[in-house]
């Protein structure tokens, strides 16, 4: 078991993902002097996240309700391929979903336009209609503002303080897919 403060140093740390693995193994390595190369670090990080990741059950129903009424699901995703891919079928989440788009593989990443209309391609659809649903102020609803897409931010209990401003504000998945199912009625 750590030290006492050692959970909320390494949240801190992480800042919410958006610490980079290299940066975020470089200041593990240093804090608990550890021998391991950060290569190694990052590997343990990546492979650790993908390895302990868990479907949410509702994640996977609103997906499948998404789908079931006619939303073709494409996830979008920052990070390296093998990492996403990995969490995306050991999850299952992959048998929800029409397709998905990772950054790496993809060149280019959320918020860049380019990603959002990859996504849509893979789909065989037009952005036209299409919603974001996603937690990231700057990637995902920026992104989906970036590219006239509307959007749902899932505040995991945050205020907005953003310029971008998402189309509806929810407290999680279900929340969300309903504040885009009732934009059709």
């Amino acid at each position: 078991m750590g030290a006492p403060g050692d959970l909320e140093w390494l949240v801190k740390a992480d800042g919410d993902g958006l610490t980079t693995r290299w940066e975020l193994a470089d200041v593990i390595r240093d804090r608990y002097d550890l021998s391991a190369t950060v290569v190694e670090i990052v590997d343990a990080l990546r492979d650790g996240l993908a390895s302990h990741t868990r479907l949410d059950p509702l994640v996977a129903c609103a997906v499948q309700i998404a789908g079931n009424a006619g939303w073709v699901p494409v996830v979008v995703s920052n990070g390296t391929t093998r990492q996403q891919e990995a969490k995306i079928r050991m999850t299952g989440l992959d048998r929800y979903l029409a397709d998905w788009v990772i950054s790496e593989e993809a060149g280019v990443s959320k918020p860049d336009p380019r990603i959002f209309s990859l996504a849509a391609d893979r789909a065989r659809m037009s952005l036209r209609g299409a919603w974001m649903i996603g937690d990231s102020p700057e990637a995902d609803i920026a992104g989906a503002a970036g590219v006239g897409v509307r959007s749902v931010w899932l505040h995991r209990g945050r205020r907005w303080t953003e310029r971008a401003t998402p189309d509806s504000h929810r407290d999680g998945p279900i929340a969300a897919l309903a504040a885009v199912l009732d934009s059709k009625r």
